[in-house]
């Protein structure tokens, strides 16, 4: 069963990204920031990070580039999911090696779909 790290400070958008990756049977750990995220991501293996961009201590670009820098996750995908939608917001999550984007609210099908597109 894949591992999803999701990451959001907040904890209402955490439930309902868990509930709907859960009910999709993906084994799910949560985060509350970039920090918590990294030290998580390092604990155990992950198939697939979903991050928030907004976040206290490390946002979610933050996150994608520390990652990103740790061989461990080179090709591990990562999802923004975030009220972030400007082109400009799209373009350095891009470059700082996010896989795709989505803008919350998510669609739950939506979500998992997408999900199936870049998990191995």
């Amino acid at each position: 069963m894949p591992v999803i790290l999701t990451v959001d400070d907040s904890p209402s958008m955490r439930k309902m990204v868990a509930f709907t990756l859960v009910g999709a049977g993906y084994q799910v750990v949560e985060a509350v920031d970039g920090i918590d995220a990294y030290e998580k991501a390092q604990a155990q293996p992950i198939d697939l990070v979903i991050t928030d961009q907004n976040m206290p201590r490390m946002d979610g670009l933050s996150l994608t580039r520390k990652l990103r820098e740790h061989p461990q996750f080179k090709t591990v995908p990562i999802l923004m999911l975030t009220t972030e939608s400007s082109d400009l917001m799209k373009q350095a999550g891009r470059a700082a090696g996010a896989t795709g984007w989505l803008v919350k609210p998510f669609d739950p099908n939506r979500l998992i779909e997408v999900i199936k597109k870049v998990i191995k």
